[in-house]
C-alpha cells in the first residue's frame, strides 16, 4: 500500500479559529479557536494543592459519555477570596482548555461570587463548539464541587467535639 503525504497548512481567521486545509486549498478540518490551543498547549494552573488542607476544596468530576474526568481544587484565605486554584484533567483538550480558563476565571474571587459562573460562560469565551460544550459543563460542575467540599470542610471544623 502507497500512503502520499497532503501537503497541509494551518491557516489563522481574523476570527482566532485555526483551518488546516489541503495542498489545493480545500479545507479539512475546522478547528479550534486560538484560546483552545492556548490553554491546551500552555495550561495554567496544572497539579494538586494539599487535600488535607482544611483552606482546600476539592472538585472530582466525570463525563461517562466521553470519559473526561477532571479535579479541580481551590484554596481559600479566612476572607472567603480563593487565593490559590489547581487542576489535572485527563480528557480532550477542549476539556483541558476549559479546566485552565475555569482555573484562571476563579482565582481571585469571592467563593459567592466562584459558584456563580456558568459553563456558557466558559464555553462563549472559549468559542467552544456545540459538540464540546460538556467540557465546560465539567469546569463548571468542578468549581461548584471544589466550593461545596471546602463549605462542608469549614462547617465540620466549626463544630464542637
Amino acid at each position: 500500500m502507497i500512503f502520499r503525504a497532503l501537503s497541509r497548512s494551518v491557516l489563522r481567521s481574523s476570527s482566532g479559529v485555526r483551518t488546516a486545509v489541503s495542498g489545493n486549498g480545500a479545507s479539512l478540518v475546522r478547528a479550534y479557536h486560538e484560546r483552545v490551543h492556548d490553554h491546551y498547549e500552555n495550561p495554567r494552573n496544572v497539579g494538586t494543592l494539599d487535600k488535607n488542607d482544611p483552606n482546600v476544596g476539592t472538585g472530582l468530576v466525570g463525563a461517562p459519555a466521553c470519559g473526561d474526568v477532571m479535579r479541580l481544587q481551590i484554596k481559600v484565605d479566612d476572607n472567603g477570596k480563593i487565593v490559590d486554584v489547581k487542576f489535572k484533567t485527563f480528557g480532550c483538550g477542549s476539556a483541558i482548555a476549559s479546566s485552565s480558563y475555569a482555573s484562571e476565571m476563579v482565582k481571585g474571587m469571592k467563593l459567592d461570587e466562584a459558584k456563580n459562573i456558568r459553563n456558557t460562560d466558559i464555553a462563549k469565551d472559549l468559542c467552544l463548539p456545540p459538540v464540546k460544550l460538556h467540557c465546560s459543563m465539567l469546569a463548571e460542575d468542578a468549581i461548584k464541587s471544589a466550593i461545596n467540599d471546602y463549605r462542608k470542610k469549614k462547617s465540620l471544623q466549626a463544630r464542637p467535639n
